[in-house]
């Protein structure tokens, strides 16, 4: 099927609501490991009636489905850190750590496939280290939100990679489906000792306040059901290669959306600022050398 111009604007429409994600974390007044567990069980309930309205079998084999259920958990880390990240430093801190996603897929998955890593990943990697020495010698501040930003990145790129694999014997949405029950109920599982030993002694804030319940609903509907169904359904018309790119302006798209509505609080030095533009061009590089690299490789084998 063709693409048309409305397949590219709804693209970055997904891009849009998914750079949003980050603002959502500070706007719901929840710790994040709750916020995280409301976000996966709306989520999964709300695929489950996804299954349930177009009468498709939601069931996998069981010993793969313990395989998505443990990728859940990685999700599960993931967002944690992600939200976490932005709490205690901002979100334009926290969008700029995760920009390095692609670029540790590029080193992860290698590793996964047994792969060789491209001298140009290589370059680029150090290309982002730079980017990040010159936001940590400027912003010592926000070293922490950095740090669990890059973590919860490196996590993105593992369960990325995994979802790579699992998408070739699994419809996305039960893989959706079953990843955010694990990453539901690895939460809730641990919530005893998070209780205990990680509140300070004021135990799980299951109670929402003000506007939390909508921004939830926005977060596990919007911005995780709805922003995936669509882009799964834009992989039969758009290049892999066009929506990796188009994704990877994600943290642009957030860092702008944060300055303008919380203001002053997410003005960071220029130093900052170019440091993220040093991984965001390191970034929005990688998939043009890779598209590069296939090409030429495609050339010397037909050739």
């Amino acid at each position: 099927m063709q693409a048309s111009l409305k397949d590219y604007l709804l693209l970055h429409l997904i891009v849009l609501i998914w750079g949003f994600t980050a603002i959502l974390g500070v706007l719901i007044s929840l710790p994040a490991l709750e916020l995280v567990f409301y976000r996966t069980l709306i989520a999964s309930i709300g695929v489950a009636l996804l299954f349930a309205w177009k009468k498709k079998n939601i069931l996998i084999p069981p010993h793969q489905m313990w395989k998505v259920l443990g990728t859940g958990v990685l999700i599960a880390l993931h967002w944690i850190l992600f939200f976490w990240s932005a709490r205690v430093s901002t979100v334009s801190v926290c969008l700029a750590g995760m920009a390095t996603t692609s670029l540790w897929t590029a080193f992860v998955e290698p590793f996964f496939n047994n792969a060789k890593i491209k001298w140009y990943e290589v370059a680029l990697g150090l290309l982002v280290i730079s980017g990040l020495l010159v936001i940590f010698k400027f912003e010592t501040g926000y070293w922490l939100g950095l740090s669990m930003a890059l973590a919860s990145a490196f996590l993105a790129a593992c369960f990325s990679v995994i979802n790579g694999r699992l998408t070739k014997r699994h419809d996305p949405y039960q893989i959706t489906f079953y990843e955010m029950t694990g990453a539901c109920l690895a939460i809730l599982l641990f919530m005893p000792v998070y209780s205990i030993w990680l509140t300070d002694g004021a135990g799980i804030q299951w109670t929402w306040q003000g506007m939390d319940w909508f921004w939830l609903l926005v977060l596990g509907g919007v911005c995780t059901v709805y922003a995936f169904s669509v882009s799964v359904d834009l992989m039969k018309r758009l290049t892999v290669f066009s929506i990796n790119l188009t994704i990877n302006l994600e943290p642009v798209y957030g860092i702008v959306l944060a300055v303008l509505i919380f203001g002053e609080k997410e003005k960071m030095t220029p130093e900052f600022y170019l440091g993220t533009l040093i991984i965001l061009v390191s970034v929005l590089i990688y998939p043009v050398l890779n598209y590069w690299n296939k090409r030429r490789k495609t050339v010397r084998t037909l050739g």
